[in-house]
């Protein structure tokens, strides 16, 4: 039997201060791992990097345009074509936000914790492994 969740987006049953917390999470391991940070510009600033991914998995996940209305077209293959992404900056990437997903679901209502899950994991996987060129 379907859940209520599944007739919701998950930024309806999130909200957006759930993608900065997943966000923030993400990049405190990302800040520390020396296989991703050096592919940042900033280095271990990451406050930009932090802004646009919230914006971009808020809207994603069906939340308001800001991202679109900012950046335009996100175009993730074509962002981070100058960077080589392997399978072991992929699993450093998937790691690190497994993790986040683990660290924010208890902000997630029990009901919906599953649902939520199962949409957030397929994405990043699915997404990690777009982004792979090398």
């Amino acid at each position: 039997m379907p859940s209520e969740a599944e007739g919701r987006s998950v930024f309806e049953i999130c909200g957006a201060d759930f993608f900065v917390k997943l966000v923030d999470a993400f990049y405190d391991g990302v800040e520390q791992d020396h296989v991703l940070i050096p592919m940042y510009p900033e280095g271990s600033d990451t406050v930009g990097a932090r802004k646009r991914l919230a914006m971009f998995l808020a809207q994603y996940w069906g939340g308001p345009h800001d991202y679109m209305e900012e950046r335009g077209h996100p175009m993730l293959r074509m962002r981070h074509g100058g960077f080589t992404i392997g399978a072991i900056e992929r699993d450093h990437w998937l790691m690190h936000m497994a993790t986040a997903i683990e660290q924010t679901l208890p902000l997630v209502a029990d009901a919906d914790r599953e649902h939520v899950t199962e949409q957030l994991a397929n994405y990043m996987v699915n997404a990690a492994e777009h982004l792979r060129n090398s």
